[in-house]
């Protein structure tokens, strides 16, 4: 099995094989809560403008939205994993526009399969990946930031059954400036517990399979 790390919306274009693109902070974070609270499916899109037209044409969808990591105005979920678990989900779908992980899931073209993964469901998705006896697994960070190397180590770790310490691939996010202005909950619509929440890792058991149309890509909860 090769495995083959790649970055952003770039590297998602180019991604083949068994397709694993990964938005710690926060987007698939805040798609795996979503689905474990009983949402029936997220939709994720390119746009605001597509966020609330495609929630405009489903009934009961609630929106998450940002840019460049900021809240929307009119838009009350602001791609954080704390206002999803607050919020009523289940049954409704999970419409998100994120500025890193929904614009890479959107671009990627040629997968055999495809997942969205974050840290609280990766050994799901190394499950998932090694159940369709792939040649190939392309793992897509979706930003060039440290937590989603992280994951993708992490899931590569497992899918060859080694042992590997998440604490240790995450220091370099830990000691940064970035995670400090995170931890003060001073970022609008980033609270605190978005950190807790993004990195408990393998809280769930299942993977998020996604699937592309012309609209949006679908994430739904796969089992192993």
């Amino acid at each position: 099995m090769k495995v083959v790390h790649v970055v952003g919306v770039d590297g998602a274009r180019s991604a083949v094989g068994v397709v694993v693109v990964i938005d710690v902070l926060r987007a698939f974070t805040l798609s795996a809560y979503a689905l474990a609270g009983g949402a029936r499916e997220c939709l994720l899109v390119r746009t605001v403008d597509e966020a609330r037209a495609v929630a405009g044409a489903t009934p009961g969808a609630i929106i998450s939205a940002e840019v460049d990591t900021l809240p929307v105005e009119g838009i009350p979920i602001s791609n954080s994993p704390t206002q999803i678990v607050e919020a009523d989900v289940r049954g409704h779908a999970v419409v998100q526009r994120t500025s890193a992980g929904t614009q890479a899931i959107r671009a990627v073209a040629g997968a055999d399969a495809m997942y969205a993964a974050s840290l609280v469901v990766a050994r799901a998705t190394a499950q998932a990946c090694l159940l369709r006896g792939p040649q190939t697994v392309t793992l897509v960070a979706s930003g060039d930031f440290p937590e989603d190397h992280a994951c993708a180590r992490y899931i590569e770790a497992l899918m060859r059954g080694e042992n590997e310490d998440v604490s240790r691939l995450l220091e370099a996010l830990i000691s940064s400036d970035r995670y400090e202005k995170f931890a003060r909950g001073d970022w609008p619509g980033f609270p605190k517990s978005d950190l807790d929440l993004a990195l408990a890792t393998d809280r769930f058991d299942f993977a998020m399979r996604a699937t592309k149309d012309e609209r949006w890509v679908r994430l739904t909860s796969e089992r192993a």
